[in-house]
Formats: C-alpha cells, structure tokens, sequence
C-alpha cells in the first residue's frame, strides 16, 4: 500500500480528523507527525502531510444541515437487565416494563419507568447521524449517557436526573447542527 493510501485509511479510522480536514482546520504537518506516531505510518512526516493536503483536496466541504424534531425531557426512568429471559433483575425498581412503560429495548436492556435517571427524547427527523452528534457532544459536556439509541423518528437518549437540563440542551443543539457525512 502507497503512503498516500495508508495516510487515507488512517484518517478514515479516525472520524474526527477527516472532519476537521473537511472543515479546513487542520495544521497538516502536526497532523502528519501525530498520525506517523499513533497509526504508525512508515513514512517522512512531510510526505504524510503533503498527502493529507491531497486528501482534503479531495474532500467535500465540512457542512451541517438543521434536523426539525421536538425535544421533550421524562424523568424517573431506569435501565434494568432481563437476563432471563422475562425475569427482571430490576435492584429497586418498582415499575413494569409493559409496553406503556417501556422507552427502549436493547437486547436485555429496558429503558423503562421506575427510576432515578432522565430520558430525552427527540422526535422528528432524527436518524444515526443525529444520534452520534448528540453523543459527541454530551461527552464534550461531560454528560454521562446510560442508554441511547435511534428508531425510525425518535431518538432516545437516558442520563443522571441532574443532568437532563443540560442533555435536553445539548441535544437541541446538536440537532441545529448535525455534520452532512458526504
């Protein structure tokens, strides 16, 4: 495999620098030096980097487009674990996951009623795209997410009660502003 070709695949891996090579915010020579260290490139560090200005060249433009999804905020709701098979291991929970209770399931995984986190949940034109700029950005915010997932329009995303203020907020924005994956 070429340098060039190597240098291509190691920003594929890292999704967030072929972002910022889109965006045009990237110093290509500290780029190169890092990924000759940490994608362990075999090459001279400025032949990596002219091939990063080739790769970008290549690149469309890093843009974003609005999604149009209401935000609501439900809270008193908990993942419990139903390992076997309908028996819940539910630690306090008083609830039941009936499908009136039930937020989201995942495998043996319940976002359901009866406990002491928040749900956003976002309804409109969401889809993985959304869901994954919401997530970088609640871990930018340093927001712990329990649960999350997206299904057809809604979008569903659980976090500690304190912090579902701050996640309902983050999520709006994130939605004015999910990343066009051209």
């Amino acid at each position: 495999m070429s340098l060039a070709a190597a240098a291509r695949e190691a920003v594929r891996a890292r999704p967030f620098l072929r972002d910022a090579l889109r965006a045009g915010v990237v110093n290509h020579s500290a780029a190169a030096a890092w990924l000759a260290a940490d994608a362990d490139l075999d090459g001279d560090v400025d032949a990596i980097a002219t091939a990063l200005r080739r790769f970008r060249e290549e690149l469309p433009d890093y843009e974003t487009a609005e999604r149009t999804a209401s935000v609501s905020m439900r809270s008193g709701v908990c993942v419990v674990h139903d390992r076997n098979g309908g028996d819940r291991d539910d630690g306090d929970r008083d609830g039941d996951d009936s499908p009136a209770h039930v937020l989201l399931r995942v495998g043996d995984a319940v976002l359901a009623d009866g406990g002491s986190e928040t749900a956003i949940l976002a309804t409109g034109e969401v889809d993985a795209a959304a869901l994954a700029t919401t997530l970088r950005r609640l871990a930018a915010a340093d927001v712990a997410v329990s649960a999350a997932a997206v299904v057809g329009e809604s979008l569903v995303i659980a976090v500690e009660r304190r912090d579902g203020p701050t996640a309902v907020r983050v999520v709006e924005a994130a939605l004015a502003a999910v990343p066009d994956d051209a």
